[in-house]
C-alpha cells in the first residue's frame, strides 16, 4: 500500500511541517507507519525530529514534557480527534544500558533516524514515513516482515528484551492483534527471557494483557503465552486448569474450556468485561474439583463462588480499575444461574437482575453463551437461554399498571374531594382501559376532565368501569408477553 497525506490528520501534518520550516527533520514513526502500510488505523500519531527537547518546545505554544526521554507532548487545543489532541514528539535518540530491563538509564540524543530507529522493537514498528517527499525508510526489512505476516525482533532479539523486557509480552499481543506468527528466533528469544517479565510493573503488564484480551485472536495469544512461559507472570491460576477433566458435559479440560469461552467472546466482539468474565469463569473449578461416587462423575460445587473471589485478587493484582473489578468478578460469580424454564419464576429472574445489575443483566447472558460454546456444544442459544432472556426482558420492562397514568390518587382526590377507598381504585382504572385503547389521552388535561366525570357515578356504575379497566390490564399483559416469548422463538 502507497503512503500519502491523504491518510495522516491535519494536526500531524501541521506539527510535521512545522519543525520542518524550523529546519529540522521529521517523520512519523512505528506503529502509526505500520498501521497505514497494512490499511489500519493508527491508535496514535508518533513523530521523530532530530531536534532536541528545547527546539521543539521553541516551535509550539502549547507543549509539555511526557517522559525523562526527551519526549514532547505538543497539544491541540481545538482537535475533535481525541488521538490527536496530544501529538508526541521524540528526539532521535540512542539508549543507555537497561539496568532494571524497564528503561534505559540514559539517553543520547542524535542527529541520524538509523540511530532512532535500530533501538525500536521490531522490524514492523522501525518504520520511518516523511510526508511530502513521500520518503519510507525500512533498515530492517519491516515491509517484508508484514508482508510475511511475521513479528521479528531488530536485530538481536535477546539485546531487545534486555533493554525492556515488557517486549516479551508485546510480541504476543501484536501477533494477536494483527494475527501474525512470530519469526523463529525471537520466539526462542522470548522463551528463553520468559522470567524477565517478573521485573515489570503489573501496570504495565495489565495494559499489554488487555489489549490481548480485547484483540480479534486472544485464544492464540494466551496458548503462545502459556507455551512461551510467560502466563505465570500474568495469570498464573489459568495453568491450574491444565489437565483437570470435567464432566460428561465438557469436551475439553478447565484451560481450553476457559480460553475457548474467551474466543466465542473475541468472536463475537463482546466487551471487555464480558471477555475477562469469559477467560475466568472457571477459575475456580480446579480448587472445587471432587469425584463423586454417586455420579460416578466430577462435581465442582461451589466453584462459582471461589471463582468470584479468586477473580477479584487476580484482577486486583493487574491493577485493574475498582468497577472492572466488581463487575467481572460479579459476573462469574452469578453466572450459573439456574435457566431451566420449566422451573424458574420471574421473581427468580428478578433476583438475578438484582444480583448482577440491570446493566450487567445482558452481559451475563453473553457470558452464559460463551460458557456453553466453550464446553464444545455447536449451538448458542438453545431453547431454554431464549425463554430465560424473554423472562429478563418481561422483568425489566415498565409493568403495565396506573403508575403510567399522568394522574395519581393523590390528584383525583384534590380534583374530586374523594376520599381514600375503592373509588380511587376504580378510577384510576377506569382511565387506565381508556389509555391502554387511546394512549394520546394519557394527558392531564384529558384526564383530568375524565376523572371529574367518574366521580359524579354511583358505585356500582364506577366499580363495573374499573372491573373492565383491570381486566384491559391483564389482556395487555398478556399480549405483551406472547410478543416477548414470539421475539426470542419460544412461543
Amino acid at each position: 500500500m502507497k503512503l500519502t497525506d491523504a491518510q495522516i490528520p491535519q494536526e500531524v501534518l501541521t506539527v510535521l511541517s512545522t519543525l520542518k520550516n524550523g529546519g529540522f527533520e521529521a517523520y512519523i514513526v512505528g506503529g502509526c507507519v505500520r498501521d497505514l502500510l497494512l490499511g489500519r488505523t493508527p491508535k496514535d500519531w508518533d513523530v521523530t525530529t532530530n531536534a532536541n527537547p528545547e527546539q521543539i518546545q521553541g516551535l509550539f505554544e502549547n507543549t509539555f514534557y511526557t517522559n525523562d526521554f526527551g519526549t514532547v507532548g505538543v497539544v491541540n487545543d481545538n482537535a475533535t480527534d481525541e488521538r490527536v489532541k496530544v501529538v508526541e514528539v521524540t528526539p532521535y535518540r540512542l539508549e543507555g544500558k537497561y539496568s532494571d530491563a524497564r528503561r534505559p538509564d540514559n539517553v543520547i540524543f542524535s542527529e541520524k533516524i538509523a540511530d532512532d530507529l535500530k533501538r525500536r522493537d521490531f522490524t514492523i514498528n522501525a518504520l520511518a514515513f516523511n510526508p511530502g517527499s513521500g520518503e519510507l525508510i525500512d533498515l530492517y526489512e519491516g515491509i517484508k516482515d508484514m508482508s510475511r505476516g511475521e513479528v521479528r525482533a531488530v536485530g538481536d532479539a535477546t539485546e531487545r528484551f534486555d533493554e525492556d523486557a515488557l517486549r516479551i509480552l508485546r510480541a504476543v499481543r501484536i501477533a494477536a492483534e494483527l494475527g501474525f506468527a512470530i519469526e523463529p528466533a525471537t520466539k526462542e528469544a522470548i522463551a528463553k527471557n520468559a522470567s524477565q517479565l517478573g521485573k515489570i510493573s503489573k501496570e504495565r503488564i495489565r495494559d499489554e494483557f488487555t489489549r490481548i484480551v480485547a484483540s480479534p485472536e486472544p485464544m492464540k495469544a494466551i496458548l503462545l503465552a502459556k507455551d512461551l512461559g510467560l502466563l505465570k507472570y500474568i495469570v498464573p491460576e489459568l495453568l491450574d486448569g491444565i489437565g483437570v477433566n470435567q464432566n460428561q458435559a465438557h469436551s475439553y479440560d478447565v484451560f481450553e474450556h476457559n480460553i475457548r469461552a474467551l474466543q466465542h467472546a473475541a468472536d463475537k466482539n463482546y466487551s471487555l468485561e464480558v471477555r475477562l468474565a469469559a477467560l475466568l469463569h472457571d477459575i475456580g473449578k480446579p480448587k472445587s474439583r471432587r469425584r463423586s461416587e454417586e455420579k460416578n462423575d466430577w462435581t465442582f460445587h461451589g466453584h462459582d463462588v471461589v471463582g468470584a473471589k479468586m477473580t477479584k485478587k487476580i484482577l486486583e493484582n493487574l491493577k485493574f480499575s475498582g468497577e472492572t473489578v466488581r463487575s467481572v468478578s460479579n459476573l462469574v460469580r452469578w453466572h450459573m444461574f439456574f435457566s431451566d424454564p420449566d422451573k424458574i419464576t420471574l421473581s427468580a429472574v428478578r433476583r438475578i437482575i438484582v444480583n448482577v445489575g440491570k446493566e450487567h443483566i445482558e452481559e451475563l447472558i453473553e457470558l452464559r453463551i460463551c460458557d456453553r460454546i466453550g464446553t464444545g456444544r455447536p449451538k448458542e442459544q438453545p431453547f431454554r437461554l431464549r425463554k430465560y432472556q424473554s423472562m429478563i426482558e418481561q422483568a425489566l420492562r415498565d409493568p403495565i399498571s396506573v403508575g403510567m397514568l399522568k394522574i395519581d390518587g393523590k390528584g383525583i382526590m384534590e380534583l374530586t374531594g374523594e376520599k381514600p377507598g375503592p373509588r380511587l381504585g376504580w378510577m384510576l382504572h377506569a382511565l387506565l382501559e381508556e389509555v391502554l385503547d387511546d394512549p394520546t389521552k394519557n394527558t392531564e388535561d384529558y384526564l383530568h376532565t375524565k376523572v371529574k366525570e367518574l366521580a359524579a357515578l354511583p358505585d356500582a356504575d364506577l366499580r363495573k368501569l374499573g372491573e373492565e379497566g383491570k381486566g384491559k390490564k391483564e389482556e395487555a399483559e398478556e399480549e405483551e408477553v406472547k410478543s416477548l416469548r414470539k421475539k426470542y422463538f419460544v412461543e
